[in-house]
């Protein structure tokens, strides 16, 4: 009796430890790409090139600010060729009043253009089921995302920061 039940706690203690390790694997990971973007950040801030915040830049290409969850805060922006990777500390989602939901990775890159961002990569929306978005576009009082086919919404639902909901996966 004392070997099965050495066994079964072997075992059981074995899988716990299992979980721990990949949780743990997982927040490293986490971890990292959040000191990654921060480190690039605080480079650039030595170097005297202070970033102006995200949803500054956002306006000035004549896009929402409430585009990215409201932790989207480093970012790196190239102004030659207009290509902009945004971090977000983990995967989420982010609910609209206008009930649209939008997913993103944990690093979203594209090329900014005023009144749209093109050539995304690390975001989706919810139709029926989840689609990447490839393009934004801004026009007036309503904000189109294509999906495939273009897909316009109510700019104002996403004039306001909003938080993000951790997922478990993009």
């Amino acid at each position: 009796m004392d070997q099965i039940l050495n066994k079964v706690g072997s075992y059981w203690l074995g899988q716990r430890a299992n979980k721990e390790i990949s949780s743990v694997g997982d927040d490293i990971n986490s971890l990292s790409s959040s000191i990654e973007g921060g480190a690039k950040w605080l480079v650039n801030k030595l170097k005297g090139k202070m970033q102006k915040p995200l949803p500054e830049l956002l306006k000035e290409y004549d896009l929402p600010i409430g585009l990215f969850p409201r932790d989207a805060t480093n970012y790196e922006f190239n102004e030659e060729t207009g290509k902009l990777t945004v971090f977000i500390p983990s995967i989420c989602e982010v609910g609209y009043k206008d009930s649209s939901v939008l997913r993103f990775s944990d690093s979203v890159t594209g090329y900014l253009e005023k009144g749209k961002l093109v050539d995304i990569e690390g975001m989706k929306t919810k139709l029926i089921v989840w689609v990447k978005v490839s393009c934004i576009s801004s026009e007036k009082s309503k904000i189109s995302f294509t999906v495939g086919v273009k897909k316009s919404r109510s700019r104002d639902a996403y004039e306001v920061l909003r938080d993000g909901i951790y997922v478990d996966k993009f």
